[in-house]
């Protein structure tokens, strides 16, 4: 049995490696279990010591680096970004829009939104914590010469859990689509009125 001793102390003064001294008696006498016990207490605290000490070197040393390398804050151009509140899209009929979101995709309408302070028709559907608002408007785009595969096209994407159970739905409504050209779970659409619609798959 061996005991592993600091080099400051002058009980075993030999066999010296590395700054640790190596003793081969085994304490036999309580004078001695002391003695030993003393010092490899005290060998304990200067350890914990240096330990705390080189710990908090490090952590000054990352915040000085961090107080370098971060960006200044612009308070003056730094309006408050939150989150993306929600997407309008066009729709020249509300009702065949309302069936496609709605009763296809299964996302519920909003009714704490108001619908006759606009001068057009609209619906707010929930989408997570954000919302799509269906406007019913004269839609400026082409129906037609669109991209095939929506990742092409300016598109909104929403995130789901599923990408097969959604594929199953569209494959059941007779829906056209594509899947992501770099092999990731994510599917393609379009709604009535050619909007393009990504639908990604993500872990939550």
């Amino acid at each position: 049995m061996a005991i592993l001793l600091p080099a400051t102390s002058t009980l075993f003064p030999h066999n010296k490696l590395n700054h640790v001294l190596i003793c081969p008696i085994v304490p036999n006498t309580p004078a001695q279990k002391n003695i030993i016990q003393k010092v490899i207490g005290n060998s304990d605290t200067r350890m914990r010591q240096v330990l705390t000490k080189a710990k908090t070197s490090l952590e000054a040393e990352v915040r000085a680096k961090d107080s370098v390398t971060a960006e200044p804050v612009d308070d003056e151009n730094d309006f408050g970004v939150v989150n993306l509140h929600h997407v309008g899209i066009l729709c020249e009929n509300l009702e065949r829009s309302l069936d496609f979101y709605q009763n296809l995709l299964g996302l519920k309408i909003n009714e704490a939104r108001p619908h006759d302070k606009l001068p057009y028709r609209g619906a707010w559907l929930w989408v997570g914590s954000e919302m799509i608002h269906l406007m019913e408007l004269p839609n400026p785009d082409p129906f037609t010469g669109r991209p095939e595969h929506g990742g092409r096209d300016r598109h909104t994407c929403i995130a789901i859990r599923d990408v097969s159970k959604l594929k199953a739905i569209l494959d059941k409504a007779g829906i056209p689509y594509t899947l992501s050209r770099s092999g990731r779970p994510a599917i393609f659409t379009r709604d009535p009125d050619t909007n393009a619609l990504e639908f990604t798959q993500v872990d939550c």
